[in-house]
């Protein structure tokens, strides 16, 4: 007879299979990992799981995630608030703070424009980017949406809608990672890359 695991084990499996990224097999692993390591994870995961509920929330200017609100890089005096980079998610904020690559400020959209998705400019946050974006302090609008029909899509649209405001956009380059190989490219990569090339 195939023996099942307890309902709380269970529970926890099917909870952790949710996330993005895992399965249940992943998820399995991971409730075993975190059973027999009870004291070091399971504990201190769960007091985080309760402070994180109880303390962070999204921030009313940008959209970022944090325990403050507004979060604190729209908090931060030393932010150039000329300039917003316009980014599906928060965890595009994220990627470029660990890159160090920005000094402005976000906006995050919450997703991509998609017919096929039912997705509509009320569904996103692009009302309060125009908002943002006509407050006679920002200078420039820049597109870090990310390189799929989607998010072109997108920046299009966002693109058309501040031009009514006669403010300046730009789109993130793309094209040849650094280190990549062109061998290794796929042929939309190597295309973007020729159109986007620069005088050297």
């Amino acid at each position: 007879m195939k023996r099942q695991a307890g309902h709380e084990i269970e529970k926890l499996i099917q909870l952790l299979a949710r996330l993005p990224g895992l399965g249940p097999r992943s998820a399995r692993r991971a409730v075993l990992h975190l059973i027999k390591n009870r004291e070091k994870l399971m504990d201190p995961l769960t007091v985080a799981l309760e402070d994180a509920r109880d303390t962070v929330s999204v921030c009313h200017e940008c959209g970022n995630v944090d325990s403050c609100n507004p979060c604190t890089i729209c908090a931060d005096p030393r932010r150039d608030r000329s300039m917003i980079c316009v980014v599906e998610e928060v965890g595009d904020v994220w990627a470029l703070e660990r890159a160090n690559a920005w000094s402005g400020l976000y906006h995050v959209l919450g997703g991509t424009l998609t017919a096929l998705g039912g997705v509509t400019p009320d569904d996103l946050s692009i009302g309060q980017l125009l908002s943002r974006a006509g407050n006679g302090t920002v200078k420039e609008v820049v597109l870090a949406t990310n390189a799929t029909v989607d998010g072109q899509t997108t920046a299009h649209y966002i693109t058309e809608r501040l031009k009514e405001q006669g403010l300046a956009t730009s789109r993130l380059a793309h094209g040849v990672p650094v280190g990549g190989e062109l061998d290794y490219l796929d042929e939309g990569t190597l295309t973007q890359a020729i159109r986007a090339r620069r005088p050297f």
